[in-house]
């Protein structure tokens, strides 16, 4: 008897534990992410496909592999490069437009992967797009173009609200708060509890800043001018901490996520201030789209353009009344 009641009251809770997770939302939500991803990804691409073709002819020895490349012993073919670059490009308006998701989201996704793994292989490697392609490929196993989408379009209803559109969006959510709590527990790790006192956030901006100058790369105007500044690096640093291991409370809910996603934000600008690094996928808020309502905005800009159409038309049949 005792055992039927403790399988019961394990039951029990893992039914409202798959309710806490299996939360209904609507598929457009889920698609509007999908959408600023997607946009965000080909845009970002877009800018970095001339600094991904330049490795292109560097000699072997200098070729550091890292994750899925990790087994090369050589560079890819200029070839393979260019024709995985062409269709990272490609896939990417599918999984912006929604077009044969079920194969351009995969494809786009393990493309952008690639390619972003490539460009860091090379011996220095830049954390700034992780997150977009974690989000990339989490969307790409879902069904995020159920909704604002030329599948959609194909198909005609949209599905009602549904768990799988919401658990996409948790998953999300973990993973955008996973990384900042993680790269918290890292700093402590790297600095020890002395990283709270300012100094070791000090020595990496006068250090980074040393560096940027001698080798002539864009570096800030401002570093030079707050290094001698100790007590702002105290603040600052303990800023960090608190915004980087606090991260789990945006989990809670949407005001707490609101205060959480702007302390970010702040934080990004003022390392770009500091230290001339921007992280655009978390600067433009695409990182933060899961924790809201974004969906809204494309219904906005879905309206506004609406209008302009309506305005257009206008416009050219009054000209066209004009000239008869």
């Amino acid at each position: 008897m005792t055992g039927e009641l403790r399988d019961r009251g394990l039951r029990a809770r893992l039914l409202l534990l798959v309710g806490r997770l299996w939360v209904a939302a609507p598929p457009e939500r889920l698609a509007a992410v999908r959408i600023l991803v997607g946009l965000f990804a080909v845009v970002y691409f877009s800018i970095r496909l001339p600094h991904m073709l330049s490795y292109i002819g560097f000699p072997d020895r200098q070729w550091r592999p890292v994750g899925p490349l990790w087994l090369l012993g050589h560079p890819p073919p200029a070839v393979a490069v260019m024709v995985l670059a062409a269709l990272t490009w490609l896939s990417g308006w599918g999984f912006l437009l929604g077009w044969r998701f079920r194969a351009t989201g995969p494809i786009h996704a393990l493309c952008l992967l690639w390619s972003m793994t490539y460009c860091n292989s090379w011996g220095q490697i830049f954390h700034t797009e992780n997150l977009a392609v974690l989000f990339a490929l989490v969307l790409a196993t879902t069904r995020a173009a159920d909704a604002t989408s030329l599948d959609a379009g194909r198909r005609g209803a949209v599905p009602a609200p549904d768990g799988r559109y919401g658990w996409p969006l948790l998953l999300l959510r973990v993973v955008a708060v996973a990384t900042y709590f993680i790269a918290g527990v890292a700093k402590l790790r790297w600095g020890g509890p002395g990283w709270a006192g300012g100094d070791v956030l000090l020595d990496t901006v006068a250090a980074d800043g040393m560096r940027k100058v001698v080798l002539g790369s864009l570096h800030s105007p401002f570093a030079e001018l707050l290094l001698g500044q100790a007590w702002l690096f105290r603040g600052l640093a303990l800023l960090t901490l608190v915004v980087e291991l606090g991260a789990p409370l945006a989990l809670l809910g949407r005001r707490v996520a609101l205060v959480w996603v702007l302390g970010v934000i702040g934080f990004h600008l003022g390392v770009f201030a500091l230290m001339a690094i921007l992280f655009p996928f978390a600067v433009t808020g695409v990182a933060f789209a899961p924790f809201f309502s974004p969906e809204r905005l494309i219904e906005w800009v879905r309206s506004r353009a609406a209008r302009l159409r309506v305005r257009a038309a206008r416009a050219s049949s009054g000209k066209e009344r004009t000239v008869g």
